[in-house]
């Protein structure tokens, strides 16, 4: 045993129950509950009805509730708990579930009986319950465990012998199910040894797929705990370990997968009664009597070394290595893979790397040292297989990811990485994301994610314009980026997003985290005046006082760059906090001097910048253009052609006016002014203006710079103008600027304008090459497709260009498809291969060109009415059927098989000759039988079947084709069906028989039963349906069916046939119908017939009715021999109803033999005055005991005058035998009473007269045990007679009279009481017993008995005599005592006749015995067993080689070693020995054959010879006189003979005692002795006085009649006497 430090399993105490305050008393198995490693729930009955739940997470803060019930269970993962209480004054249970955290209850139940709690567990597919657990004790102290197992899915339960049982899931290689497993503990006693087992076995096991084999094991227990038993088991999920817990503390752990011995301690010094699983750990808790909660777990650090050091199991320990990721067998594995490395296994090595615990094989050496390994010309490259390995066992780590990824990068496989990432078979890590930003940024964006490197995750979002994620991202990782950074970076490529950004940073939870200033600086420093403005304006809107410098700040540097966008922000009034005086400066030098009027406050400010009037006087228009109007302001500066201060005016109208004249005249006035700039900012900018008229204008101006142009037409839809007037004026640059900058999407209208102006084709090509991906493909298509066909040929080039950068767009293979089709460039091959285009779109384009094209692109899309209706159109019936079958859409098919469908026919026709013949998919041709149902076209559906099952296709066989093909046939055309029976064989005959049989088709049912062999439903067609009795006949007598004859009897018996129905059922040997057939033959009198059946019906059933019926249609026929052959033999007759019917029927001499044989005096009286036989008709009357019938009698009999004087002597000495039986019950009653002692004498000589219930409850009362007894055997008690000599044996017990009783008891367990009885009272005569009960008992539960009490040796008679039946327990009995005696000769001969026993177990016991003939023995036994090594090996130690050499002839070994040697000569002597000892040996087998024939046959003749003696004294009886019967003992009145041989004594035959001589003895006797029964004690005086001494040797008065002993030489003259006596 190892020490605590290194043991596999740590114990450490967790909690006690006592010191939270729960009393000793209420720590048992009914009051603790504990369902999973949570809660402890504990119920208490004192000082208060109580319900303790305990947390395990807090232990020591118990919750108490007082709560009253019966049983108390916690929820295993919730605060729930579920009560179970009586309801008081009935027995039904109550059943409540609250939530104690919500202090609610959840349900209740009103159960309607008592229920009994159980402890199930279950894997929700199975449950086991333990149902009788520690209820039956098979030895002292050994207890027997039962259990259920119960399936849930098939409903079904079964019992289980087993103590303590778990459930798991385990993974068989091979499977990718898990497999349920069962682990069962059984410790059980047979045969007085005691096994225990630890069982694991699959439950539900897969058809098809590997199982797991069943594993078991031996539970040792030590001696000191012989009488200990599993209660517990828990099996570790986490490392496959099955924990078998003992009461007395014993802890056992096994694997689960091999069921290996892996430890086995003592946990705890109390017993322990309740377990459960600690899930997490791999361990489970164990509560002990004392109130110790346990807890056992895995030591991770020493179970490997463990295994594999101490128990030397290098396999096991590498597994729970492997399986539990367990430190300890490094070396073994590294050592292992080297192995596998060097054998070039790369593949095996592959798998154990990847299983390796820890990963310690894991590492880059590994990944090199496969990279090292030359690939071989077309193998698989061994690092690919170990990262394939890898792969289907988990996930890979980091480096390997890494390396991976690299080949997949360099292979150009993206797809691969995407799908192991969305498996997360990869490890992500920052290298990786740098590896695969290469080629994928958003599959590199989220490797960054997952690897949480939230720099590249921020860098990427910018990279990507997503800065809402950005911030979103952070404030979930809780990561500051440096934001200043990161503007500065997108500055650099996105000046407007940068914009957004910092809006974004200025709107952030806690303010922005960058000064304002600081980031209108960076936009300045780049320049990006209009950005930073942008910014200021959004963030100083709520105009604070503490924005006064950025205030100052933005007017400031729109004033020196753009003083319109200043005037502007002026002009709104945005501000109210900015440097006025200072602003006001800047508007006088930017000549914004009406700003600057509105800003000076001081007055030679004012002085100095009103006199610039050249600049104020529009300014100043504006102040009266509210009394001029704004119309009359711009005549006058037209009428003057003032443009520029129209200009001026009008742009401080512009910002605040909707007039689309304004706007138009502003951008004329700035058009001629050559204020471009501000012309293209304003068509940009404005929406008021009129667009047609401003483009007009745009166009007549001619400007230099067309962008206002630009955008006004792209604004406005005038694409085609602008497009026109820019070739047209060869402004081709703009063309392509406008096409590539502004608006790609508007490209197919650029391009379809220059088809028109007949552009070159080439500068279109470059014009639609430049933009690529950015123009869409549909409208340019299109545009195209108006102008001309051929014009698509323009796209090749750019289409095959986007399919080449791996575009899927649907409208760029439309167009590419089209192209191919136009071209004829095998468009079959792009139909059918391109997965893209829009197959409605290209079949429509393909219809008028080439329809069976068309027909291509609509199956691969599956366009159904599209596809239907083009193979109408151009009758391509074939392809329709073909589609419409691999379809299998039941939708489509309703369609095509619709009635208004004119072309239905014709797809018929093309399905049923090419489409389902071609066909080899079963799903399709039932789809299409299945719609031709539906759609009620049997005829239609027989042609099609007859097509796919006559006609030697694939489906000729199928089994429901060719039901289908029947049946349809039956509902539609019934002339078919013969000839598809006569043709086919694989349908289902017995339910398309019931069909026919339904349709009425019978001829044609009798034909499928009849092929089928299902003659019984064959023959009820042609009874029930056809009516053909005859032919029904005809059909049993071909196929001699017990069944078929049976059905056929009926239908005879139903049509009155009875005497051809009875023979009809003695053929089918059914004798269940003999009540009707019995009432048949009555009604028929055919009582000939009736006689053969009922003899049949005996020979299958024991029925009163069949017996009475036989016997009186044998007195219906006269056989009266058969009658009394019949009653002597076993039967089951009512025979007292069977005569007095025959009585009634007249049937006298049969009646007579009836009455006379139950000794039915009075009605046998009757029958005999029936047939005037008078004589026996006054023997009758007088032995039936009653006055009124002999008087009734002797009244006929003087009137007939037939009475003689010597009976009317025997009458009248007969006066005491009419007293009734209430007389001598009475007397015995007062005996038993008041003189005891005459009760005996009275009992044997009335037993026949008496009451004997009622006298055997006065005995009783009285204590009479010795005449209790003896009534108890006249009743045929036994085991009352048994029990009562027993229970009181000083009085009643008799040695020869309890022999005879105890044989006939019918209680099996008296035989072992009596056992018992002797053994403690009589134990000098036990053995004389059990040879009376030798045949009755189980020798192994005697032997057991014996064993048990210590006196084993005193019933060795009884072993030796019973030991011939060879029982297991008697011969190992026998054995040890003859060990303990050393007779080895007998243990020799017990050996030798007797081989049910431990051969190896007494050799092994008796090989080491001191005495040299033991030892002989035990190699004899060997010898015996086949173990010819160890017998020789026996031999040879003690220089038995005579022995040895005995031992190796018979083992054939030396025979076999000559010949495979080649020295056969040599062993030839040998050889020679062999043979003749062995026909030796045959020689006396025959002999004794021989013998016992000739005994056998000595005996039969023996028999024959008495039974003609006894014949021929029957033959030497006088005539006058009827035959004596024949010699059996059946009490009743008749002569009764036996022979029995003794030369020292006889055997009664009524109480089987030997010498049973109540007067004179045999002593002188030579020959046999013969028995008369003697019915009364008057013949029995009778008899003495006609008789001599010599021939009446002895009597017994035994079971109500005295039994008279005879010599043999004086029976036969003495037969007459005692025949009249009697």
């Amino acid at each position: 045993m190892s020490t605590a430090g290194a043991a596999p399993i740590t114990m450490k105490e967790v909690l006690t129950l006592p010191s939270i305050g729960i009393s000793p008393q209420f720590i048992t198995f009914t009051n603790v509950t504990m369902e999973s490693d949570k809660y402890i729930c504990v119920r208490e009955t004192a000082p208060q009805n109580s319900v303790v739940i305990v947390d395990m997470n807090m232990p020591n803060q118990p919750l108490r509730r007082p709560i009253t019930a019966d049983s108390a269970l916690m929820n295993p993962n919730s605060r729930i708990l579920a009560l179970k209480a009586q309801l008081p004054g009935t027995t039904q249970d109550h059943l409540q579930i609250f939530n104690i955290e919500m202090k609610t209850k959840m349900k209740s139940y009103q159960m309607p009986e008592q229920f009994v709690a159980e402890h199930p567990c279950d894997c929700g597919e199975f449950e086991i319950a333990d149902i009788s657990n520690f209820s039956q004790l098979q030895r002292q102290q050994l207890v027997k465990g039962n259990m259920q197992l119960f399936s849930v899915e098939q409903q079904r339960s079964q019992a289980l012998e087993a103590h303590a049982a778990a459930f798991a899931q385990f993974k068989v290689p091979g499977n990718e199910n898990p497999s349920t497993l069962i682990s069962f503990a059984t410790k059980t006693f047979n045969a007085g040894q005691i096994t225990s087992k630890l069982h694991v076995i699959e439950l539900g096991a897969q058809p098809g797929r590997p199982s797991f084999s069943k594993k078991q094991a031996d539970l040792f227990f030590p001696p000191d705990f012989a009488d200990d038993f599993p209660v517990a088991m828990q099996i570790s999920h986490k490392f496959n370990l099955i924990y078998v817990i003992t009461k007395l503390g014993l802890l056992f752990v096994y694997d689960l997968e091999t069921a290996a011995a892996v430890y086995r301690n003592r946990i705890s010094p109390d017993p322990i009664f309740l377990t459960s699983e600690a899930s997490t750990l791999g361990g489970f808790y164990a509560i002990n009597r004392r109130g110790q909660v346990l807890l056992a777990t895995v030591n991770e650090a020493t179970i490997v070394p463990f295994v594999s050091g101490q128990l030397n199991n290098l396999e096991l320990a590498v597994n729970l290595a492997k399986r539990g990721n367990l430190p300890g067998a490094e070396n073994l594995v590294v050592q292992r893979f080297q192995e596998l490395f060097a054998q070039t296994k790369y593949k095996e090595a592959a798998e154990l790397a990847a299983e390796s615990p820890q990963g310690i094989l894991r590492t880059p050496d590994t990944v090199a040292k496969f990279q090292s390994v030359p690939v071989q010309a077309g193998q698989t490259p061994p690092l690919l297989q170990y990262f394939g390995t890898l792969l289907t066992r988990g996930k890979l780590n980091a480096f390997e990811s890494l390396e991976l990824s690299r080949l997949v990068v360099n292979q150009n496989k993206k797809n691969l990485l995407e799908n192991w990432l969305a498996e997360d078979k990869l490890e992500c890590s920052e290298e990786l994301g740098d590896l695969v930003k290469t080629v994928d940024n958003d599959l590199a964006l989220k490797i960054y994610i997952k690897a949480r490197a939230t720099p590249k995750v921020v860098a990427a979002f910018a990279e990507r314009r997503e800065f809402d994620k950005i911030l979103i991202y952070s404030k979930q990782v809780g990561y500051t980026p440096d934001y200043l950074f990161l503007l500065q970076t997108i500055l650099r490529t996105d000046p407007q997003g940068a914009v957004n950004f910092a809006l974004m940073m200025s709107q952030m939870e806690g303010g922005c985290p960058v000064d304002y200033n600081t980031i209108t600086d960076l936009f300045l420093q780049r320049n990006l005046i209009r950005e930073a403005t942008a910014f200021l304006l959004d963030v100083l809107k709520p105009n604070l006082p503490e924005h006064a410098f950025l205030q100052t700040k933005v007017l400031e540097i729109n004033l020196v760059t753009f003083p319109n966008v200043a005037d502007a922000i002026l002009a709104n009034g945005m501000f109210s906090h900015y440097d006025r005086p200072r602003i006001a400066q800047l508007c006088e030098k930017a000549g914004l001097y009406i700003r600057a009027l509105q800003h000076y406050a001081e007055l030679p400010d004012i002085k100095r910048v009103i006199v610039n009037t050249h600049a104020i006087e529009p300014q100043a228009a504006k102040e009266y253009c509210e009394q001029l109007g704004i119309d009359q302001c711009i005549k006058l500066f037209e009428q003057f052609k003032s443009y520029e201060g129209l200009y001026f005016f009008l742009g401080s109208f512009l910002s605040s006016s909707e007039d689309p004249e304004i706007h138009f005249k502003y951008i004329e006035a700035a058009a001629k002014t050559g204020q471009i700039k501000e012309v293209e900012r304003v068509t940009r900018e404005s929406n008021f203006y009129d667009a047609e008229k401003t483009k007009n204008f745009l166009m007549e101006a001619k400007l230099p710079d067309a962008r206002p142009l630009i955008n006004v037409c792209d604004r406005f839809g005038f694409v085609g103008d602008l497009t026109h007037y820019l070739y047209t004026n060869n402004m081709l640059r703009y063309i392509e600027g406008y096409v590539q900058k502004v608006n790609p999407g508007n490209a197919p209208l650029v391009v379809g304008q220059l088809l028109d102006d007949e552009c070159p084709e080439d500068f279109i090509k470059g014009l639609i090459l430049s933009v690529r991906s950015l123009l869409p493909v549909e409208p340019l298509v299109d545009e195209c497709e108006k102008r001309h066909v051929n014009r698509l040929r323009l796209l090749t080039q750019f289409l095959e260009h986007l399919v080449s950068e791996g575009s899927q767009d649907v409208h760029v293979h439309n167009a590419l498809g089209k192209i191919i089709i136009d071209s004829n460039n095998n468009p079959e091959h792009f139909l059918t291969t391109n997965p893209y285009y829009d197959s409605k779109v290209v079949g429509k384009y393909c219809e008028k060109r080439d329809p069976t094209l068309a027909v291509v692109a609509y199956r691969r899309g599956q366009c159904d009415d599209e596809l239907i209706n083009v193979t109408n159109k151009n009758s391509l019936f074939k392809l329709q059927a073909r589609y419409v079958v691999e379809r299998m859409e039941s939708d489509l098919w309703e369609k095509v098989l619709d009635p208004e469908n004119e072309y239905r026919r014709q797809l018929i026709d093309q399905v049923v000759s090419t489409a389902l013949p071609e066909s080899k998919s079963p799903e399709q041709v039932s789809a299409a039988v299945k719609a031709f149902m539906t759609a009620d076209l049997p005829h239609e559906l027989i042609e099609l079947l007859e097509k796919i099952v006559l006609q030697n296709s694939a489906f000729s066989g199928n089994f429901n084709l060719q039901n289908l093909l029947i049946l349809t046939a039956i509902k539609a055309d019934p002339s078919r069906v013969m000839d598809y029976i006569n043709r086919l064989d694989n349908f289902d005959g017995p339910a398309v028989g019931e069909v026919a049989v339904e349709a009425q088709l019978y001829e044609e049912a009798f034909a499928i039963f009849k092929k089928f062999n299902l003659n019984v439903q064959a023959v009820n067609v042609l009874l029930d349906n056809i009516r053909s009795i005859d032919r029904a006949v005809e059909f049993a007598f071909r196929v001699e069916e017990d069944a078929v004859w049976s059905q056929v009897a009926k239908a005879q018996l139903r049509e009155g046939l009875v005497s051809d129905a009875i023979e009809s059922f003695i053929r089918a040997d059914d004798a269940t119908q003999f009540h009707e057939v019995i009432r048949a033959a009555e009604e028929a009198d055919v009582y000939h017939d009736l006689v053969k059946y009922l003899l049949m019906v005996r020979q299958k059933t024991k029925e009163p009715k069949v017996d009475s019926e036989l016997i009186f249609a044998y007195a219906k026929i006269d056989r009266l021999g058969e009658i009394e052959e019949f009653i002597l033999m076993p039967n089951v007759a009512n025979l007292q109803l069977v005569g007095d019917r025959l009585y009634d029927d007249a049937l006298y001499e049969a009646a007579k033999i009836i009455f006379a044989f139950i000794s039915n005096w009075a009605k046998l009286a009757c029958t005999l005055v029936k047939l005037k036989q008078f004589q026996g008709a006054v023997d009758a009357a007088r032995k039936a005991n009653s006055a009124k019938m002999e008087g009734s009698v002797l009244l006929v009999l003087m009137l007939k005058s037939s009475l003689g004087p010597n009976v009317w002597f025997e009458y009248h000495c007969a006066g005491l035998e009419r007293a009734h039986m209430g007389i001598f019950t009475e007397l015995g009653v007062l005996y038993a009473r008041y003189r005891y002692e005459k009760l005996m004498e009275h009992i044997k000589l009335f037993s026949t007269r008496l009451n004997i219930p009622k006298l055997i409850r006065a005995c009783d009362e009285q204590q009479h045990w010795k005449e209790l007894t003896y009534l108890y055997i006249q009743y045929d008690e036994f085991d009352n007679a048994a029990a009562t000599v027993m229970n009181h044996s000083p009085e009643a017990w008799d040695h020869m009279q309890f022999k005879d009783i105890v044989v006939k008891v019918a209680n099996v367990e008296l035989y072992y009481k009596a056992v018992h009885f002797y053994l403690q009272e009589h134990p000098d005569l036990i053995n004389d017993l059990l040879n009376v009960l030798a045949l009755r008992v189980d020798h192994t539960r005697v032997v057991d008995i014996m064993r048990k009490a210590g006196h084993l040796l005193l019933v060795k008679p009884y072993m030796v005599a019973v030991q011939s039946n060879n029982v297991s327990a008697v011969n190992e009995a026998l054995n040890q005592i003859y060990v303990e005696e050393e007779d080895y000769d007998r243990l020799r001969e017990s050996i030798d006749l007797h081989d049910n026993f431990d051969q190896i177990g007494l050799a092994q016991k008796i090989e080491k015995h001191e005495l040299l003939e033991m030892r002989r023995v035990a190699a004899y036994i060997y010898k015996k067993a086949g173990r010819w090594k160890q017998s020789i090996a026996l031999s040879k130690k003690d220089n038995l080689y005579k022995d040895a050499m005995e031992t190796a002839s018979q083992s054939d070994v030396a025979l076999e070693l000559a010949w495979m040697n080649n020295m056969i000569d040599f062993a030839f002597p040998y050889l020679l020995q062999f043979i003749r000892e062995y026909t030796g040996k045959v020689d006396e087998l025959v002999k004794d054959k021989l013998e016992a024939q000739k005994e056998v046959k000595a005996k039969e003749q023996e028999e024959k010879d008495v039974i003609a003696q006894q014949n021929m004294y029957a033959q030497l009886l006088p005539l006058a006189l009827p035959a004596p019967p024949m010699p059996v003992w059946v009490g009743q009145g008749c002569l009764a003979v036996s022979c029995h041989h003794r030369w020292a004594g006889w055997e009664c035959p009524r109480c089987s005692s030997l010498g049973c001589l109540q007067w004179g003895t045999i002593d002188f006797l030579t020959g046999a002795v013969l028995f008369v029964e003697i019915s009364s004690e008057l013949s029995l005086r009778f008899a003495e006085q006609h008789l001599s001494k010599r021939e009446a040797v002895g009597s017994c008065y035994s079971g109500g009649v005295i039994w008279l002993a005879l010599s043999a030489p004086s029976y036969v003259g003495v037969v007459g006497i005692l025949t009249f006596a009697l």
